[in-house]
């Protein structure tokens, strides 16, 4: 039986690969994890909602596909939790097109790596909102609803009351509760600004490549541009053909009578 023998230099040679195959694993997660860690997010304590506006330059045949490609990303929540607020294309010699979403923190790099992907981030506005005043204020509003709510309860359960006072506060208790209704949707909407962050991209052709298609434009317009002018020429022509001739025998009689009468002038004369 032929036995297998045992190589220390090919021993080394695996774990070399091993080694480098393990590196390249780490540095990838580490790569992916500082994308993670470099987006924005609202500080501890603080109300900031993030807004990102951005221009892409893409050929034109990629514009429609990417825009698909990312609304199809952020309906599946492949960069986190994500939702498609605006889609729009347009075609025509100037494609483009446009995506709005809402999605988390840590997903907004990555969208904004994809949406660039074989074009150019033209450029980008990133700002925020400070809504801890609005945050507050609602609060606030909503606190004493429900502390004015508790009190016409206790004043209702009264024996003492009497039936017109009973059916104000009945009625006030409606306008409390719609009250805090409202304060609550205003306060969800509010926390899912400052959890989320709008990112909006418009995607355009590049400059040199609108620059070429208006040149080409034009190229395929002269030949109509060119037949316009022409048969404006002939109608022109055309127009003004009986008013030359009608001149020119005007002229033809004057110049035969200016001939006779500077020849009867000279007769006289000698």
């Amino acid at each position: 039986m032929k036995r297998t023998m045992w190589h220390p230099k090919g021993a080394w040679a695996g774990m070399l690969v091993l080694g480098l195959a393990g590196c390249a694993a780490q540095n990838h997660g580490e790569a992916a994890a500082d994308a993670g860690a470099g987006a924005l997010a609202s500080p501890e304590g603080a109300m900031l909602a993030y807004e990102h506006d951005l221009d892409i330059t893409l050929d034109a045949a990629g514009i429609a596909p990417r825009v698909k490609q990312i609304a199809e990303a952020c309906q599946s929540a492949r960069f986190g939790d994500c939702a498609v607020l605006q889609v729009g294309q347009q075609g025509g010699e100037y494609p483009s097109g446009s995506v709005k979403v809402r999605i988390a923190p840590k997903g907004v790099e990555p969208l904004i790596g994809l949406a660039g992907q074989g074009g150019e981030v033209a450029s980008r506005n990133t700002h925020a909102e400070d809504l801890a005043q609005q945050v507050a204020d609602t609060a606030l509003s909503k606190a004493r609803l429900q502390k004015e709510h508790e009190r016409l309860l206790a004043y209702q359960d009264s024996k003492d009351i009497k039936l017109a006072d009973l059916l104000t506060i009945t009625q006030r208790l409606s306008e409390i509760e719609a009250g805090v209704e409202q304060a609550n949707k205003e306060a969800a909407q509010q926390h899912r600004r400052i959890d989320t962050q709008l990112v909006t991209m418009q995607f355009h052709t590049p400059s040199g490549q609108r620059s070429r298609s208006q040149i080409g434009e034009a190229l395929s317009e002269s030949g109509a541009v060119l037949t316009t002018s022409v048969a404006f020429l002939i109608r022109a022509l055309s127009a003004l053909l009986p008013w030359a001739v009608v001149a020119w025998v005007f002229a033809w009689i004057g110049s035969v009578l200016w001939r006779r009468r500077k020849r009867r002038l000279a007769a006289r004369a000698s």
